[in-house]
C-alpha cells in the first residue's frame, strides 16, 4: 500500500495545477486500489462511447448473432463528417465487421461506428453497458447525427469507463479471448496526443525484437473543448488503469495536462519495488 501512495501523491500534486472540470480514476488493476476525482460527475461521451460498441459486437459474436468476417454495407445514412475515412469512400461498399471495428477505434472512424450500432442495435449497446457496469454512463445517439448539446446526448462518467476497463482487462467483459482481441485493437490506438505523449519512445533504438518499454491499450474522445483520454497502461508486468475526462479547456492545454498524468503514470511504474 505504501507503494501506490506514492503514486498518489504525485497525482495529487498534478492534480492541484489543473485548470478546467475533470473526472479522474487511477486504478491499479492487481491490487484494485484507486484514486479519484469526481468519479461519477457526467461528461459528453464523445469517441469514448466506442470502447462498449466494441465490447457489444464482441457480445453479439459470443452469441452467435454475427460473426467478425460478416461483410456489411457502407449506406449513404451512415456516412457522417469527423474522424476517419469511410466518410469519403462510396456507399454500397461492404466491409467485415472485423474492419470495422478497427476503424472504430484506431482511426476514430465516425462512420464505422455508425454502421456497427445500425448492425448491432441501441438496446444491445444500453444492455451491455449495464453488464460493463456502466451504472451512470447513457447511450442514446448514432454519432454526428445532432448537434451538440441537446438532450439525451451519450455520456459517460470516469467510474464507468474505468469499470469497462477494468472488465476487458480481467476477461470478464465478454470472455478472455474477446478480451485479448479488443486490447489488441486498442493498443493500435493511433492519437497518442494525449496520455501517452510525453513518454520516451516505446521500441529503444539499435536492438531489434525488445519487449517495448510500454503499451498502451486506449481511446481517446474529443469534441469542442471536450477531450478524454482512458484506458490501461502496461509497462513491464503491471497494469494501471487510467481514465481521464475533461471539459472546458482549450485541447492544446488539456493535451499538455493528459502528457503530464500519462507521464507521472509511467515514472511511477519504472519505479523498483
Amino acid at each position: 500500500m505504501a507503494r501506490i501512495e506514492s503514486l498518489f501523491r504525485k497525482l495529487d500534486e498534478w492534480k492541484s495545477t489543473l485548470p478546467g472540470t475533470w473526472g479522474l480514476v487511477v486504478e491499479d488493476l492487481q491490487t484494485g486500489t484507486r484514486w479519484t476525482v469526481n468519479e461519477d460527475r457526467l461528461f459528453y461521451a464523445a469517441s469514448l462511447i466506442k470502447v462498449p460498441i466494441m465490447a457489444a459486437v464482441y457480445r453479439e459474436e459470443a452469441a452467435g448473432r454475427l460473426t467478425l468476417e460478416e461483410e456489411w454495407p457502407l449506406s449513404l445514412e451512415d456516412q457522417v463528417g469527423g474522424s476517419g475515412i469511410l466518410q469519403h469512400l462510396s456507399p454500397g461498399i461492404r466491409l467485415p465487421i472485423r474492419d470495422l471495428v478497427t476503424l472504430m477505434i484506431i482511426q476514430s472512424d465516425n462512420t464505422a461506428t455508425n454502421m456497427l450500432i445500425r448492425r448491432v442495435g441501441t438496446e444491445t449497446i444500453r444492455k451491455t453497458m449495464v453488464e460493463l457496469g456502466m451504472r451512470h454512463s447513457r447511450f442514446h445517439n448514432p454519432l454526428m447525427i445532432v448537434p451538440y448539446p441537446l438532450e439525451n446526448v451519450n455520456v459517460v462518467t470516469a467510474a464507468d469507463m474505468a469499470a469497462c476497463f477494468r472488465r476487458i482487462a480481467r476477461g470478464e467483459a465478454v470472455s478472455l479471448h474477446a478480451s485479448r482481441r479488443m486490447i489488441r485493437t486498442l493498443k493500435k490506438q493511433q492519437d497518442a496526443a494525449g496520455l501517452p505523449s510525453l513518454l520516451p519512445p516505446k521500441h529503444p533504438e539499435g536492438i531489434v525484437g525488445l519487449q517495448p518499454l510500454w503499451e498502451w491499450a486506449h481511446k481517446t474522445g474529443q469534441v469542442n473543448r471536450i477531450l478524454h483520454d482512458a484506458g490501461i497502461l502496461y509497462v513491464g508486468g503491471r497494469a494501471l488503469s487510467v481514465t481521464a475526462l475533461s471539459e472546458g479547456l482549450d485541447i492544446r492545454t488539456a493535451r499538455s495536462c493528459l502528457g503530464e498524468l500519462g507521464l507521472r503514470a509511467y515514472e511511477w511504474m519504472r519505479e523498483p519495488g
